[in-house]
């Protein structure tokens, strides 16, 4: 995703990589990935599965998402009224593994939040801001604020 688009986009974007594979192992890229306004990276792993960690907002900052290892659900919601987010509001909800690479784009303006499928799973976020701006705009919302973590059986 170029960074015109970044400021463009008003909605989450998944950005889907591939996986090459040879007799020498595999490579996992995502090479549409512009990673131009990214100030700052970390990553977050949970003790166990089923761990929830939500809702994070930031009004200005943006946020990419990717799996390194294991599985997640990975949710996304556009803030309506910071001080009392409506409760009807719709949840972008994405299942992102290590074993396809994606990155999902986080625009400014949306509270995010995730829960780890499996008992190894690590997180790697890329963020706009540099950690003294991002603790300037940072909102958060209880984790059961919003409802996107049941797993249906299917």
């Amino acid at each position: 995703m170029n960074n015109k688009l970044q400021k463009e986009v008003h909605d989450p974007v998944l950005t889907e990589g591939s996986l090459s594979v040879d007799d020498r192992g595999e490579v996992g890229f995502v090479n549409e990935f512009d990673m131009h306004s990214v100030r700052r990276f970390y990553t977050v792993c949970n003790h166990r599965a089923g761990l929830v960690r939500a809702w994070h907002a930031h009004k200005k900052e943006k946020k990419f998402v990717t799996v390194v290892n294991g599985a997640a659900i990975v949710a996304a919601v556009c803030i309506d009224n910071w001080q009392n987010p409506s409760k009807d509001l719709h949840v972008y909800r994405y299942v992102l593994s290590a074993k396809k690479p994606t990155v999902l784009f986080i625009p400014n303006g949306y509270a995010n939040g995730f829960m780890t499928l499996t008992e190894d799973t690590k997180l790697m976020f890329f963020s706009t801001a540099t950690l003294e701006e991002s603790k300037e705009d940072d909102i958060r919302y209880d984790a059961d604020y919003w409802k996107p973590w049941v797993i249906i059986e299917r």
